[in-house]
């Protein structure tokens, strides 16, 4: 039995951008007005379930100085959204539709405005929180005038890095995760920057939460670096697979489906655990990054169907552009509202809803074995299998239909034929001499349950 995790349709929402919240933090005041941005993030809910996500990774929620990442008060929820109760209920919202709630957890580095690092610049050597950051050195000061200086995030002077081999600092970050899921009954948390986190820390925080709450999630940001380095049964249970979202645009972008079939055979021992997606709050908008907006479909369809945990982020169900900027990245995440007139369900929103209902409907895409069936730079078939339910997902990356012999003699002594799940009608398609021939729309693909008669 696969858990709720491995199953999960994931939508993802940057919150301080969807509500439109100020870019810098007042440490009071905003009171009402952040209350009103959590009423407008419940009213997401209804639409992540018509969309058939059975998940939400929220974040980053740590109450912060801007942009969410610079952490000032690691249990409070940022006082630009709302409260601890707003958020609590959102939660529950979310559980009475279905959805499981993850969060971000941002462990490696703090903003200047944290207390640890506050008493640091008040008492320098007195201060009993002076081996909380890495490289603590009294002897220099940083570039923003502290009297000491300091390891920071990517030399990025407003985000000290936290020392994570220091035992108090790991306890109170263990403590911290408790506090959300005795307090807020989330499911599970993303790892920002899980590619520098110390191994050790990540290890004990497995073995510390997984009594905390049943089948709770730990993932974590991982840009490059062999996978099942982190994903294993001592560390993490996933982590973004930025191999395959880089592969899914250029792939379509040069007609080279070999690229995708590549990633997925070289990914396959995790590949079933890894978190996939098009798209997310760092990287430009996935319409953005087509040449081509047709591909727009088949590259949903494999990120549906492809082994992994499928992630939709927030407005790109409507095929939104964005690119961001060298210094900034606020286009990525920009305020919408489910009642502006150009965010109406279009052709690829009900796509994308089809695709993540048959995703959920059937065990074979998450946790089911893959097999390549066929593979040519423009057209690309293969099979997920969980015991004798077979799948196959076909696409087809150019302008003119395809017509394709996909061999399925893997079915021994009956006489198959095959349903097309996205078909209107749910259309059947005959097997003939061990293969299965299928017209595909430009641009477009199918998903065929192989029946036996």
């Amino acid at each position: 039995m696969s858990t709720w995790y491995e199953q999960a349709v994931f939508y993802h929402i940057y919150p301080l951008g969807l509500t439109g919240a100020p870019r810098e933090n007042p440490v009071t005041g905003e009171e009402r007005a952040a209350s009103a941005r959590f009423e407008a993030l419940m009213s997401w809910i209804p639409h992540m379930k018509d969309l058939n996500c059975t998940a939400v990774y929220i974040g980053p929620l740590f109450d912060s100085s801007t942009h969410g990442y610079d952490t000032r008060d690691f249990r409070l929820i940022d006082r630009r959204l709302g409260t601890g109760e707003d958020f609590r209920r959102f939660v529950a919202n979310c559980h009475e539709s279905g959805i499981r709630v993850v969060v971000d957890g941002v462990f490696n580095h703090t903003g200047r405005e944290f207390f640890a690092f506050q008493d640091i610049q008040k008492n320098r050597e007195a201060s009993p929180y002076r081996d909380w950051y890495k490289g603590v050195n009294f002897s220099w000061g940083s570039p923003l005038g502290d009297p000491f200086g300091y390891e920071a995030w990517q030399g990025h002077f407003e985000l000290p890095c936290l020392n994570l081999w220091n035992p108090a600092v790991r306890e109170y970050l263990f403590e911290t995760v408790r506090f959300w899921v005795e307090e807020f009954d989330i499911d599970g948390i993303r790892l920002d920057c899980a590619n520098v986190l110390d191994f050790g820390f990540m290890k004990e925080l497995r073995a510390r939460t997984e009594p905390m709450k049943a089948d709770f999630w730990l993932m974590g940001e991982v840009i490059h670096g062999e996978y099942g380095r982190w994903v294993n049964q001592e560390m993490l249970h996933s982590v973004t697979n930025y191999e395959l979202h880089k592969a899914f645009y250029s792939a379509h972008n040069d007609h080279n489906y070999f690229e995708i079939a590549h990633n997925v055979r070289r990914l396959e021992a995790v590949g079933g655990h890894l978190y996939t997606f098009v798209d997310n709050h760092d990287e430009d908008r996935i319409a953005s990054k087509l040449n081509n907006p047709a591909h727009l479909f088949p590259v949903y369809q494999l990120l549906f169907t492809l082994p992994g945990i499928p992630s939709l982020y927030y407005g790109s169900e409507w095929g939104i552009e964005g690119k961001r900027s060298k210094t900034s990245d606020t286009v990525l995440r920009p305020a919408l509202s489910l009642a502006d007139e150009a965010l109406k369900d279009s052709a690829l929103t009900k796509h994308i809803a089809a695709l993540a209902a048959v995703h959920t409907m059937y065990p074979a895409f998450h946790g089911g074995s893959y097999k390549e069936l066929l593979l040519t730079n423009r057209q690309y078939a293969f099979l997920r299998q969980a015991g004798d339910c077979f799948l196959i997902s076909a696409v087809n990356n150019d302008d003119s239909p395809a017509t394709l012999q996909i061999p399925v003699s893997f079915l021994q002594g009956a006489a198959p034929y095959a349903n097309d799940l996205l078909a209107p009608k749910n259309e059947t398609v005959p097997v003939e001499n061990g293969k299965l021939s299928v017209m595909l729309p430009p641009n477009g693909g199918a998903i065929l349950k192989l029946m036996e008669e």
